[in-house]
């Protein structure tokens, strides 16, 4: 009997120390360009609240980049996502790179960068650039903030609307109720849908909020698919009051 208390302790301490939140770091180098050959290599480094990424181009197009999680050190996080992005690039390395923009909520800590860029601008660019000029409305779910931005055929903002200081309805408030449902992050979109009636939104307004009611929810029975449903709907909902 105190062997058996012992392994299921022992299974919940495991179950405990998974870390459900946790999205996948990857990186990529395009297997059919060559570095070497190219006229301009440009890069970009956005050091966001949550994740941080690099980008190189060859001659305007994309030969390589990386999306790792930010760090508690700014500066560490801009080094090691380029780091990551050079990796496999068969010798390039940081000083080969003729010019460099730093972006995100960390840009001014990007020490090798040449410019920096408010991310709502590099986003419309972005956009523009890769989609054409036909973009008009560019949505970013970010870690703390999602913003909504309009821009012109020119990839230029016209206009930008940014939700309330509040992790709910972006990437943090899903890495909460992850961790809180004990599923993990990649699934949590495809199980919200598992349902036959659209549950009502949980609290939208405050991701502490939002976390205390869907504990209530559980202990009521709510199966963890009704509850990422609610979320969901929250989330879904508070996206479309701000696009519009």
């Amino acid at each position: 009997c105190a062997l058996a208390d012992v392994q299921q302790f022992e299974i919940g301490k495991r179950k405990s120390e998974i870390e459900y939140w946790r999205w996948k770091e990857y990186g990529w180098v395009s297997p059919d360009m060559d570095w070497r050959k190219g006229k301009i290599i440009s890069a970009g480094v956005d050091v966001g609240s949550v994740s941080s990424q690099a980008v190189i181009l060859v001659d305007g197009t994309l030969y390589a980049y990386s999306n790792m999680r930010t760090g508690s050190d700014s500066p560490n996080s801009a080094r090691n996502s380029m780091d990551w992005a050079l990796k496999d690039t068969g010798g390039l390395k940081l000083e080969d790179i003729q010019y460099i923009v730093g972006t995100g909520y960390g840009r001014i800590n990007v020490p090798f960068a040449h410019r920096t860029i408010t991310e709502i601008a590099c986003h419309a660019r972005g956009a523009n650039f890769m989609y054409g000029p036909t973009v008009r409305t560019v949505l970013d779910m970010g870690g703390q903030d999602c913003k909504a931005i309009r821009c012109d055929e020119k990839g230029k903002v016209t206009a930008f609307l940014m939700n309330d200081k509040c992790a709910a309805g972006t990437g943090r408030g899903m890495e909460v109720f992850a961790d809180l449902l004990a599923v993990p992050i990649a699934d949590i979109g495809e199980l919200s849908f598992q349902v036959e009636v659209e549950p009502p939104p949980v609290s939208s307004t405050c991701v502490v909020f939002a976390k205390s009611e869907a504990t209530g929810l559980l202990r009521q029975g709510w199966p963890k698919n009704k509850v990422l449903a609610a979320y969901c709907s929250a989330m879904a909902h508070r996206v479309y009051t701000l696009l519009e």
